[in-house]
């Protein structure tokens, strides 16, 4: 037979609750007047609390390309933009300047295309008198014998232009 110090008593349930619910109140009283501590001894940093819209956003997982840092990127079409109307005094200002810069532009087109003209002039006149110069300088034979021209060579053929005797001198 066994004796009642080798048998176990079985514990009675308001006992049993009585200790569960002893620790669970020290732990509170505990944390009442302490910060939450970890076993490290460290304390934590509270984490912010997330916006509704972020909960909303749907939960990418990580890039395929590893960079993390890379964020979804919005069509064009989506993003609203806010715009900023102008008075009317701002808007009356702007056309003036406007009307200003479109003037002084025009101003320095035209002057631009002033010079051209004038330069085109310029050059045209320089090569009629150029011409002219060479035409008074040339010494000129005149050739009354067609038979001349056949013996002539090539060389000499290429040399020969027609003129009017009217402009030119004859030596």
């Amino acid at each position: 037979m066994t004796t009642m110090s080798t048998m176990r008593k079985t514990p009675d349930i308001s006992e049993v609750l009585a200790k569960i619910q002893k620790p669970v109140e020290v732990l509170a009283k505990t944390d009442a007047v302490t910060e939450t501590q970890p076993a490290s001894g460290k304390l934590k940093a509270e984490k912010p609390k997330k916006d509704v819209a972020a909960a909303t956003e749907t939960v990418r997982g990580r890039p395929k390309s590893g960079r993390i840092w890379k964020t979804q990127k919005e069509r064009f079409a989506v993003v609203k933009k806010t715009i900023r109307r102008k008075t009317t005094d701002e808007r009356l200002a702007y056309r003036a300047e406007m009307k200003q810069i479109k003037e002084l532009s025009q101003s320095l087109k035209d002057e631009r295309k002033r010079q051209n003209e004038e330069k085109r002039l310029r050059r045209e006149e320089n090569k009629r008198r150029r011409l002219e110069n060479e035409r008074k300088a040339e010494i000129v034979q005149i050739i009354n014998n067609p038979a001349k021209l056949k013996r002539m060579r090539k060389k000499q053929l290429r040399m020969i232009e027609k003129r009017d005797l009217a402009n030119v001198k004859v030596v």
